[in-house]
């Protein structure tokens, strides 16, 4: 369950105050894989953000009964003078699970080679994100929150993370944001629609498409 109390945020775009998240009162459910639908720029990211803890509100809070990714694929936070081992071993600390295992689990799945005990700054995009995939993918979590990550690198590798994602959301709830409406049918059995800071849950995720596509056509 994520349960989110008046959550608000905005922010400043060219002098004006553009509210993305407007007092925001809803409940996940449980069990659920998630397909999170908006068009662009209503403040998905933003709030698979807030969910995860790496972006405040400006009012309310974020309630959860168990253990939450951060936005698999995102790899803001890593620490660019430090190798990709040493990132992850630095990840396995601060979730408590054992970083040998971590760490060879991260440099078989990212296929990164050599550049895995290269320090991260040297990285190219695609590489980080091979990176904070394969390192979301070797933790257990009760929810994981994917934004657009699955996509990452080439067929053979977007096979494998679609397949590993799978396996993880068969006992793991999951949130995921993606412009591919044929990944969020694979992945999702649910949605929720964000508008004009507001969220609409659809217990059938083809009604949540509709409901988006019908919204942009509309726009």
């Amino acid at each position: 369950m994520i349960r989110f109390d008046n959550l608000s945020k905005s922010f400043w775009v060219r002098g004006e105050r553009k509210v993305v998240i407007d007092h925001l009162n809803s409940t996940l459910p449980t069990g659920k894989s998630l397909g999170l639908l908006g068009r662009n720029g209503a403040g998905k990211s933003t709030l698979m953000s807030i969910i995860a803890g790496n972006l405040r509100p400006d009012t309310g809070e974020v309630f959860s009964d168990g253990t939450i990714s951060w936005p698999v694929g995102f790899a803001g936070s890593f620490h660019g003078q430090l190798t990709g081992a040493e990132n992850v071993r630095f990840i396995a600390r601060i979730y408590g699970v054992d970083s040998d295992e971590l760490v060879d689990f991260v440099a078989d799945f990212a296929e990164l080679g050599k550049h895995f005990h290269m320090p991260v700054r040297s990285y190219s995009s695609g590489m980080r994100s091979r990176l904070a995939f394969g390192a979301s993918m070797g933790i257990r979590f009760d929810t994981y929150l994917v934004d657009e990550a699955t996509s990452v690198g080439d067929a053979a590798f977007r096979w494998k993370s679609q397949r590993y994602f799978a396996d993880r959301v068969k006992n793991a709830s999951a949130i995921l944001v993606s412009h591919d409406m044929s990944q969020m049918r694979d992945f999702c059995d649910a949605g929720v629609l964000l508008s004009e800071g507001k969220l609409t849950y659809f217990e059938d995720i083809d009604e949540a498409i509709e409901a988006h596509l019908t919204l942009i056509r509309d726009r």
